[in-house]
């Protein structure tokens, strides 16, 4: 209950200081110093919460400080002083909230008392001006405000507890508005809690709704390399969805994503320009934009010497254009084939996906194929399959598909592969639906090699693939369905199947809806059917009825 004028001056005293230093920090704090600030902060005297408020603003930047705070039980103050009619004060109020809330428990505080509804209040700067398109027109004390609140936001939305108390704050059609000022430092905090928020699938809906993606597209050509980062980061997260992906190129968006991949300096920002060009080249209308942009090349040219974040775009990225045959022939051409196989050693298990399905895309064409298998890139496919991720495993049998398709001499390279086949049968055991579905598709092709084939039949391929059959899963069903067919081919293969019990839920599958389901059956019902036993099986389950 001191005299005010002398804590106010004994505040300014402590401004002084260079707070931005550790030293002074925890001086601060071991002396009893933030007790006092924060009771500072329950008075009722503006200047003492001002002057308070300055200094755990700078303090709050050292993560023990931080928790201290909470402890002391500042955040709960803080959030009522967000109601203030004082301006400055909110914003400091704010400021110091964005600073604590990095950490689990604060993030969690703030929303229990409240805190996200009134952030969210201070983003709607423009609610007393005429036209919310002219930034001109805020009061700049207001568009302060607001920044700050959004600066509060963008450190509470790393919870998704507290993305979701955003949204039902009406929070995202304010954000979206404050997209439209020319305010750089208002539009990273603004862009950064879309980014944050962007990975729920509720905002991404609200997201497309409220037109944000062509502001996103907009700020990709400003100057700043933070704003630039984040769009692009909002972009990556969006662009899962197809509408979005149309509304980035239609909006123009995919010339400037892809003249910021020669700026390699920065590599945040390249990690999060290379994520949204992977994901929006998805479509294949932006596939071709991407390569009249020669934006293939560049790619290529970052597949070496780049951080594990931007390699598993960069091949993301690659693994999506060589669906096409002009972009398979610009990645030979520019020596794209060596790094790629290059990265099949790694250990990243991102980085594998993506790297098996863009070897595995590289590989439908034989002269490419001819290259993969010189560098000895067959074999390290191969040995993927013993990966201990599931997702790594079905990328990698996918991959060995259009390998064996397109070798010169298929039969003897996989033969090549000591223990290989006995490794892919084994992964029929796997309780996997995508490695089911990848492994029957690569069956499907090593048993057009007799040699080979005679091999997995004594491997025990036969009563495995029966195991299968009772599945709903239509992919599965489609690739095992051809793998069967495949493996009628050797000895008594046929009769076996019928004796493994796989002929009658063969028949259910013409029920299915997919056609590709159903031409796979037919194709194995036609293969089984040369065995007397088996017609009769399909006979008695309505297999007739259902071909007719």
């Amino acid at each position: 209950g001191g005299n005010q004028t002398a804590t106010v001056i004994a505040l300014c005293s402590m401004k002084d200081f260079n707070l931005a230093q550790e030293t002074c920090q925890l001086a601060i704090r071991d002396v009893g110093g933030l007790e006092v600030l924060i009771n500072l902060l329950d008075t009722d005297e503006v200047k003492c919460k001002i002057g308070s408020l300055k200094i755990l603003k700078e303090i709050s930047h050292n993560p023990q400080i931080r928790r201290n705070i909470v402890d002391l039980g500042g955040l709960p103050i803080m959030v009522n002083i967000l109601d203030s009619p004082h301006k400055s004060l909110k914003c400091l109020a704010a400021e110091t909230i964005a600073n604590v809330a990095k950490f689990r428990r604060a993030r969690w505080a703030v929303r229990h008392h409240g805190g996200i509804t009134k952030l969210v209040a201070l983003l709607d700067c423009a609610h007393n001006s005429a036209e919310p398109a002219q930034s001109s027109l805020y009061d700049a004390r207001d568009v302060e405000v607001a920044r700050c609140g959004a600066l509060a936001l963008w450190s509470c939305s790393k919870s998704y507890a507290n993305k979701e108390a955003i949204r039902k704050a009406g929070g995202i059609p304010l954000l979206a508005r404050l997209l439209k000022t020319s305010h750089e430092n208002m539009l990273i905090p603004v862009v950064g809690t879309l980014q944050e928020c962007a990975s729920e699938e509720n905002y991404r809906a609200a997201i497309k709704a409220e037109r944000i993606i062509e502001n996103l597209v907009k700020n990709l050509n400003s100057e700043n390399e933070q704003l630039q980062e984040h769009c692009a980061m909002a972009i990556y997260q969006c662009a899962e969805d197809e509408d979005t992906r149309d509304l980035v190129r239609m909006h123009g968006g995919l010339k400037p994503l892809a003249s910021l991949l020669n700026k390699t300096d920065n590599k945040e920002r390249l990690a999060a320009v290379t994520g949204a060009i992977w994901k929006c080249s998805i479509s294949k209308e932006n596939v071709t934009k991407f390569r009249e942009y020669k934006a293939i090349e560049t790619l290529v040219g970052l597949l070496t010497d780049q951080p594990e974040e931007v390699l598993v775009n960069v091949v993301g990225a690659l693994g999506e254009c060589c669906q096409e045959y002009e972009n398979r022939v610009i990645v030979r051409k520019c020596s794209g084939i060596q790094p790629l196989v290059n990265l099949l050693v790694g250990i990243n298990h991102a980085l594998l996906v993506n790297v098996t399905k863009a070897v595995g895309a590289c590989a439908v064409d034989p002269e490419n194929m001819a290259i993969i298998d010189r560098l000895d890139g067959v074999r390290l496919l191969w040995s993927l399959l013993k990966n201990p991720h599931p997702d790594v495993k079905a990328s990698a049998a996918w991959a060995l598909c259009p390998c064996i398709q397109n070798a010169k001499d298929a039969g003897e390279m996989v033969r090549s592969f000591v223990g290989g086949l006995e490794l892919v049968v084994n992964l029929l055991k796997s309780d996997n639906k995508e490695v089911l579905a990848s492994v029957c598709a690569a069956i499907t092709n090593i048993a057009k090699d007799q040699e080979n084939l005679a091999v997995i039949t004594d491997h025990g391929v036969v009563p495995l693939l029966s195991k299968l059959a009772n599945t709903n899963n239509d992919k599965l069903r489609r690739h095992l369905a051809e793998a069967i067919s495949c493996c009628c081919m050797w000895g008594r293969n046929r009769v076996a199947f019928g004796e493994n019990k796989a002929v009658a839920p063969l028949v259910r599958y013409l029920k299915s809806n997919d056609a590709n389901v159903h031409r796979a059956t037919a194709q194995a019902l036609y293969q089984l059917s040369e065995d007397a036993d088996n017609c009769i099986t399909m006979h008695e389950n309505g297999a007739v009825k259902v071909q007719l």
